[in-house]
């Protein structure tokens, strides 16, 4: 976060307001709650198809550490843009399953948010560092009709807190304000540019070869997509940093923030994740919904010392059972 960086704009993806709450008395700052380290990893994404989806793996070999499965034994679903994953570490995944469609470049909506935050979490070492809110990042969110954690103009927030506000309720203002903050140039179309590059870079190293990004938070600009597959690897990679972890498992997180009349604002940020309610191990990681992307989520689940990971792209609102259905699949094989 260099002199260069300062935040300046939003984003959508799905809409959720956060709450938030201005109490007259000045109180500490606080940095949210992530303490807990975590090893699973998750993706989610998701296609819907007209026809139930019982489609074989990817052909033995094509991808390495392909299981061999045949196409009767598949979960049964309607998503084709779906991948399934057990995690082991963090250089070991086998996969467990692959819809027809698991490698087709689509839109991903909000789940971009997994790799700004993974950018952002380069640098640990301004995870404490306090951002002002610009009214520009408010503007951007009402534009574009995006998400938003209901960020007010001129509170200041820590870089955890606004990782926080990115990933619990998705807010696209707080994606804003993280990319220009860790972007670097002389403007903020120069900055959030700079971020977006760090994020394909990122996406190169980690070998997702069928994905590009020209969003920090989903709201494409024409070729903002990925494949289930590398959604599921990249959940996988993000679910290794104790940070990530630890927020997006949070079903609700409570904030409170300098405000700009030296006040203390207080926010309440609610997950989008469904699954965090209804899935004995569940661990998180991020949804995403658009008009043209339809519903995605990347999904991790923990049982008996195992994690599985998983994604499904543009798919209808039945998502969260989607993913149920895969989960329980895989947990059985």
């Amino acid at each position: 976060m260099g002199s260069h960086a300062r935040p300046n704009r939003l984003h959508r993806t799905g809409a959720r307001v956060a709450t938030v709450a201005l109490f007259g008395a000045v109180l500490p700052i606080t940095a949210g709650g992530i303490a807990q380290a975590a090893t699973p990893s998750a993706t989610q994404s998701a296609d819907e198809s007209d026809r139930a989806s019982g489609e074989a793996a990817a052909p033995a070999g094509q991808h390495q550490g392909t299981l061999d499965t045949r196409v009767e034994d598949a979960p049964s679903i309607k998503a084709d843009h779906a991948f399934l994953l057990d995690a082991r570490d963090g250089s070991q995944e086998r996969e467990l399953w692959a819809g027809a469609k698991a490698d087709e470049s689509v839109s991903m909506a909000s789940t971009t948010k997994i790799m700004t935050a993974v950018v952002v979490l380069k640098h640990p070492e301004w995870l404490d560092r306090q951002i002002t809110v610009k009214q520009e990042y408010r503007d951007y969110v009402t534009a574009t009709g995006a998400s938003t954690a209901d960020l007010q103009t001129g509170d200041k927030l820590t870089v955890r807190q606004l990782l926080h506000a990115m990933l619990i309720p998705s807010g696209a203002d707080a994606a804003m304000a993280l990319a220009d903050n860790f972007g670097s140039g002389d403007t903020t179309e120069a900055r959030i540019a700079d971020f977006e590059n760090q994020m394909n870079t990122e996406a190169r190293q980690l070998g997702m070869t069928g994905t590009h990004f020209d969003s920090f938070d989903g709201i494409s600009h024409g070729d903002n997509r990925s494949t289930a597959r590398d959604l599921a690897k990249l959940g996988q990679r993000a679910m290794l940093q104790p940070v990530f972890a630890d927020v997006v498992k949070n079903k609700q997180f409570k904030a409170e923030a300098p405000a700009a009349n030296g006040h203390t604002r207080y926010y309440t940020w609610d997950n989008t994740n469904e699954l965090l309610s209804t899935y004995d191990g569940a661990l998180g990681i991020k949804t995403g919904s658009g008009a043209e992307a339809g519903y995605s989520l990347v999904f991790a689940a923990e049982r008996d010392n195992r994690t599985l990971v998983g994604a499904i792209i543009g798919a209808d609102k039945n998502r969260f059972d989607d993913a149920t259905k895969m989960l329980d699949w895989g947990f059985a094989h």
